[in-house]
């Protein structure tokens, strides 16, 4: 009876790393996605990170440059593992052309690793 219990023991303790990589690469991918979202030439910096409203979701609250006051989030929703399912904003949710570019063509460049907003992380 005592190996059972040693194997459920790590096998909870692996199937935790798991979900912390896989909440670490649901942030990162929601971080990336804030400059794209936000007005353009904007200097982004991230406010508060937390689990969203709803299951598998992380909101973003975040600021630019000058304040003017408004709040800004983004809530990105998450399928299994890390693959990104939708966005919303404080102006509405992203349309699935707009989400399908964002995730094929800018989430995985160069630029997005870049641009991405500095804050807290989790």
């Amino acid at each position: 009876m005592r190996p059972t219990a040693g194997l459920l023991a790590a096998t909870l303790v692996v199937l935790g790393a798991c979900s912390s990589s896989v909440d670490r690469q649901r942030a990162t991918t929601c971080r990336r996605a804030v400059p794209a979202l936000a007005p353009a030439g904007a200097a982004v910096t991230v406010l508060r990170l937390a689990q969203g409203p709803v299951a598998d979701s992380i909101r973003i609250d975040y600021g630019i440059g000058q304040s003017d006051g408004r709040q800004r989030w983004v809530l990105c929703r998450f399928g299994s593992g890390a693959e990104l399912l939708g966005i919303g904003t404080e102006r509405g949710p992203l349309s699935g052309a707009a989400l399908y570019l964002l995730r094929h063509y800018y989430l995985d460049t160069a630029d997005a690793v870049a641009a991405e907003p500095a804050g807290p992380l989790r």
